[in-house]
């Protein structure tokens, strides 16, 4: 019993120190450490309500709880409350350079080019997005070669009044038409309607959508 003992453990002994000797156990290592990286993502998530308990809000909070309790690097920003000034054409950037506005766009942008994912969250005003929010999609237009086409994914979260789903696509559809531009694969949308006054998306499951969104990643 022993003896068999002995012959077990010198095999073992031998077999690690050959994986050992031809690199293969450091190689183990080295995939099994890239996996672990490769699944932690840089997420920059954009909020467009110019009120800070907005239901948009609160759906992007929820997200981001989720993503975080999973592993993941959130950056948050907040249109409303950054001085993001609205692109001129001037075209000064080439589509791929500075912008002549110093402003608090450049806060965001090294995060939005090294990104692995982008979630817009905004209310509807006046079926549309946020104004906060559209001036700060507008200035992707200076780092449209560095963001067009990469594999990014992205997500969209919206709030609204009333209770139509005919009214709400036009946004989708803005969206869709934003990824298809991009190159960018959209994990999804919650829709959350029929939520006016600030706070009242709390009383609904959309928050819980948004928070399994963000921890299903």
């Amino acid at each position: 019993m022993e003896r068999r003992e002995f012959l077990r453990k010198s095999v073992w002994t031998a077999l690690g120190s050959a994986i050992a000797g031809t690199g293969l156990m450091q190689a183990f290592n080295h995939i099994s450490n890239d996996k672990s990286k490769t699944n932690k993502m840089k997420i920059v998530v954009l909020t467009g309500s110019p009120r800070k308990n907005g239901n948009s809000t609160y759906l992007a909070e929820q997200f981001i709880k989720g993503a975080e309790e999973q592993g993941h690097e959130v950056f948050r920003f907040d249109c409303a409350f950054n001085q993001v000034e609205p692109c001129r054409a001037c075209n000064r950037c080439g589509m791929n350079g500075p912008c002549i506005f110093q402003d608090d766009f450049l806060k965001l942008r090294p995060h939005l080019i090294e990104a692995d994912m982008v979630v817009f969250a905004t209310p509807m005003y006046y079926f549309g997005i946020s104004a906060q929010m559209k001036r700060v999609i507008d200035r992707f237009y200076a780092i449209n070669g560095q963001i067009k086409g990469a594999p990014k994914k992205a997500a969209f979260l919206m709030t609204y009044a009333d209770t139509s789903r005919t009214e709400a696509e036009p946004m989708l559809v803005h969206y869709h038409t934003l990824m298809d531009y991009l190159g960018w694969t959209s994990v999804g949308e919650v829709v959350a309607s029929g939520v006016w006054t600030a706070g009242s998306v709390r009383n609904t499951d959309y928050p819980q959508q948004a928070y399994r969104m963000g921890k299903s990643l």
